[in-house]
């Protein structure tokens, strides 16, 4: 109901320390310190489940699992329901829209899984299937309807199209089934704009962002543009982390050899990105997010343990520092959720 309360949380794997960091966004974008969950494994991506009742995270240390938590309503705090192992070593976690399948990708098994979600939040142990990929899969998307899936492969300069059948969670490779991204690009990311038109993926090892318009009949990719999120004289790209505000104005890329976010105005008409510059954050910002509101966006940095706060201006897209929180070590995660 419109005037309900709402809670900010914010979610941040650390790696190194074996941890989440649990933080409350407040509305002046100030951070207060809500919970710190041992993980006892290294944790990396994390998703949540439609409604935000559970988060799942996934260990990248053996065994490889996902940790199944239940999300306290008011607060925030996780609590542990289940730890199911994976098909591999998984370096990207989602859901499909209705809560009921866990996908996962494998960079180093160049794999894509989907688990059963059962009706309690706790992932299945036993994958609905496990799909081999060309090298190195980084990240595996359901499209706004549910319909199509898509997996975006690092080493084989490819975006994988699937069609998803919701009732038994089988992929099956739409035709074509195969878009080609720029050679040696790396596509690593992938993330939907609003209004379910376009697509953009990152590449990390060219340092740019690949934009496509998506057919909602076919569930086809069709490129529209590539635009370097790299700033001048940086020599080795290494991009991680593509985002969009929820309005779909404005697009932002983390770059970590020159630790920063990359700022783009999304064509409201085309889909097509103009840039906005490049704005310093923390160092190596492997994982950022941008909260529900849109009015900020929170960067943490691999190699300097802290998460900053950046406000986004609404009239110009600009990222202004407005605040930092030390983590645990190795942070490289960040989701942000809203709670009624």
């Amino acid at each position: 109901m419109t005037g309900d309360p709402v809670t900010t949380i914010v979610y941040v794997s650390n790696a190194g320390s074996a941890e989440i960091s649990v933080l409350r966004l407040e509305d002046d974008g100030a951070l207060k310190p809500v919970q710190t969950v041992d993980t006892a494994g290294a944790v990396m991506p994390l998703t949540t489940g439609p409604g935000h009742r559970h988060l799942y995270a996934s260990l990248r240390s053996e065994p490889y699992s996902v940790a199944c938590y239940e999300i306290d309503s008011g607060t925030g705090e996780l609590t542990e329901q289940a730890r199911v192992r994976l098909p591999d070593n998984m370096a990207y976690l989602s859901t499909d829209r209705h809560g009921r399948f866990l996908f996962a990708a494998s960079y180093s098994g160049s794999v894509v899984s989907v688990n059963p979600i059962g009706p309690d939040g706790i992932a299945g142990s036993e994958p609905s299937v496990v799909l081999a990929t060309p090298p190195h899969a980084h990240s595996v998307v359901v499209d706004p309807s549910n319909r199509y899936l898509f997996a975006a492969s690092l080493g084989g300069d490819v975006l994988l199209q699937y069609l998803f059948d919701q009732v038994t969670g089988v992929p099956i490779l739409n035709v074509p089934p195969r878009v080609p991204t720029l050679p040696g690009g790396g596509p690593r990311h992938l993330v939907f704009h609003p209004d379910g038109r376009w697509v953009y993926v990152v590449n990390e090892l060219d340092g740019t962002v690949g934009g496509y318009e998506f057919d909602t009949g076919t569930g086809c990719l069709t490129p529209i543009g590539t635009y370097s999120a790299t700033p001048g004289g940086c020599a080795e790209p290494w991009a991680a982390e593509v985002r969009l505000t929820p309005d779909g104005r404005y697009l932002y890329v983390s770059e970590r050899r020159s630790s920063t976010l990359a700022g783009f105005r999304v064509a409201a008409d085309t889909g097509a990105l103009e840039p906005l510059g490049h704005t310093a954050t923390e160092t190596c910002p492997r994982g950022f997010d941008i909260d529900p509101s849109g009015r900020y966006l929170l960067a943490a940095g691999q190699e300097s343990d802290a998460l900053t706060v950046h406000a986004i201006d609404p009239d110009t897209g600009a990222l202004t520092t407005c605040g930092r929180q030390e983590l645990g070590r190795d942070p490289n995660w960040v989701e942000i959720v809203e709670l009624r």
